[in-house]
Formats: C-alpha cells, structure tokens, sequence
C-alpha cells in the first residue's frame, strides 16, 4: 500500500455526537484534495460510544484508522501519540469538536506547497464565546508570549499543519509535559499563519474546562520560560529590602520618636504573613519545575495502546517511540 501524503491527527474524548458530522465533513475535503490521506483517530479513553464508531469507520473507509488508549492520557499525549503514527509528508493536527473548521485544510496545504513547514491556524474571532473564557486565553497568550524564550504566536491552538522534518524532530524529543504550540515553535523551520474565525462547538460539552485550560497553561509557561523562578528571587529580594527599611525604622523610632504609634500586635503580624506569603509563592514556584523534573526521570511510556485499528508502525526513533511498539506488539 503506497504511504499517504497527508495525515490528518485528531484526538478525541468522549465525541460520539460530534463524530458522524467530523467525519463527513472531512470526507469531503479528502476527496477535494485528489492525494492518498489517512485519517488518525486517537481515543483518548472515552467513555461513551467513541470507540465503537471509530471501529465502524476504520471498517468502512480504508484511509481511517484509529489508535485507543487504555486510559485518559490527556489531549497534548493524545496528539503525540498520532504524530507518532503519521505517516505523510504533511501532518495535519485539529480538533474533534469542529472548531477547527476542516474546509480550512487546503488552504494549510497551499502553503506548505509554498515552501513553508508549520502552517498555525490563528484566531481571528471566537464565535458564542463567553468574555469569561475569551479574556484569560486574550491574556495567557500575550504573557506567555512576553515571558518564554522564544517567540511564541499569539491566538494559536493546536490546528496546524506540519512538514514531515518537523514532525520527526517532534516525535524525537524525549520530554513528557509536552505543549504541543510551544514545541513546534521552538523547533524553528520556516513559519507562517492562516487566519480563521473558530466556530462554536458543534454538539457536546466542552472537554477544556477552566481547570485542565489553567494547567495547560502552566505547562506552558513552565516549559518555555525561567522567569517564575526569577520571579521568586525578585520578591525575595523585595521582601529582604522592605525588611531592612522596617529595621532602620524601628531603630529610628525607638531612639529618636519612642512615642511613635506603629508598635504592637499588628505590625507583627503582617510582617509574618507577607513573609509566609513569599515563601510559599517561592516554594510553589519551584515545586512545579521540581514535578517536572520527577515526571521527566521516571522513564514511564507516555502512554499505553489498548487497541490499535489498522496502523503498523510510526516514523520516529526515538526511545517513546520504541516503547510503544513494545506496547503495541503485545496487542492481540
């Protein structure tokens, strides 16, 4: 069977609504596109029906396949996973709810036919999104932008599209709280950016709730910046400073003003707690680099197949790579 140029990459969680309509849609844009595609499917250890359709899929439409997990591994470990598995020179990432609009595909395609090897769909406007989820994404993106080390695109999600050299320079960095967006930046290769406004949720609920939202962004700006370590040391240092203003003034009202009111209780104890308070930001701070470095050196798979639907083998050398074809393998 000849290897495919595109390779579509869609993790899904508990989609069964959303599927059929996901799946028609980007039927109709493979058969505009007149090259071999494969379509991945990753179950991110969904609990309703999903599974079950991607098997009638893979049965019926010999470009779909579709890899499951054993269990919920998470959005970014699902995309890996597909990356993984890819097979095409261009490697396409969306979403399964429909808010990445799969009519937007050929225009990725065009330039990446252009010479260009990461291709990002940028946000132009979110439709029936509520300010409280629009205004901290407006936010997060700009700081993240303002704080990491490289240059990070703002308005970006994880719809894209990727050259193949790419994708095995992906597939071959060991690191496991992997952010996708931010990798594929840091890799470098020539980038430029569609426009698009993202569409609502076609039906379901919303699998990015504010908290799973809020530790993708940690694991972002960890990822990608030193500053909130040197956060911590500023503060530190401001902390230290304020103390020795607050010496020499209590010195200065002992001996030259004894009368002065600012004595007492009060003044003990917001010094306490503004002290416990820089401590505790400062530990916390370095808690969440130190957790990283405990999931990095654990050595674990970053995920485990349950079932694999038509799939053989992936592109990457790497050692993840190879413990999932050890996985793999044992799968009946």
């Amino acid at each position: 069977m000849a290897l495919p140029k595109y390779s579509i990459v869609i993790p899904v969680y508990n989609e069964e609504t959303n599927i059929p309509e996901l799946y028609r849609r980007l039927s109709a844009m493979m058969e505009r596109l007149g090259e071999p595609v494969e379509l991945i499917l990753v179950n991110d250890g969904s609990r309703d029906r999903t599974l079950w359709l991607l098997r009638d899929l893979h049965q019926e439409d010999a470009r779909v396949f579709y890899l499951s997990f054993a269990r919920n591994f998470g959005h970014q470990i699902a995309v890996t996973a597909g990356l993984n598995f890819a097979r095409g020179q261009a490697i396409i990432v969306m979403d399964a709810d429909l808010q990445d609009p799969p009519e937007l595909i050929p225009s990725l395609i065009e330039s990446w036919q252009e010479g260009y090897q990461v291709i990002y769909a940028q946000r132009t406007k979110r439709r029936k999104e509520s300010w409280f989820k629009r205004l901290p994404a407006y936010l997060f993106y700009r700081i993240l932008r303002h704080l990491a080390d490289i240059d990070m695109p703002v308005d970006t999600g994880d719809f894209c599209l990727m050259d193949r050299q790419v994708v095995d320079v992906l597939n071959a960095m060991p690191e496991r709280n992997r952010y996708i967006r931010g990798l594929r930046s840091w890799v470098g290769f020539r980038q430029t950016s569609i426009p698009y406004e993202r569409d609502p949720r076609f039906a379901g609920e919303v699998k990015y709730t504010f908290r799973k939202s809020l530790a993708l962004a940690a694991d972002g700006l960890v990822s990608f910046s030193k500053i909130p370590l040197r956060f911590s040391t500023y503060v530190g240092l401001l902390a230290a400073l304020i103390a020795v203003l607050m010496g020499v003034l209590v010195l200065y009202w002992r001996i030259v003003a004894p009368s002065s009111p600012l004595t007492g209780f009060a003044t003990i104890a917001i010094a306490v707690f503004f002290l416990g308070a820089v401590q505790l930001v400062s530990i916390g701070i370095l808690g969440e680099y130190v957790g990283r470095i405990y999931e990095e050196v654990k050595g674990r798979p970053l995920y485990v197949l349950s079932e694999v639907g038509g799939l053989t083998k992936g592109n990457s050398s790497s050692t993840t790579s190879l413990e999932i074809k050890e996985q793999k393998s044992r799968i009946p």
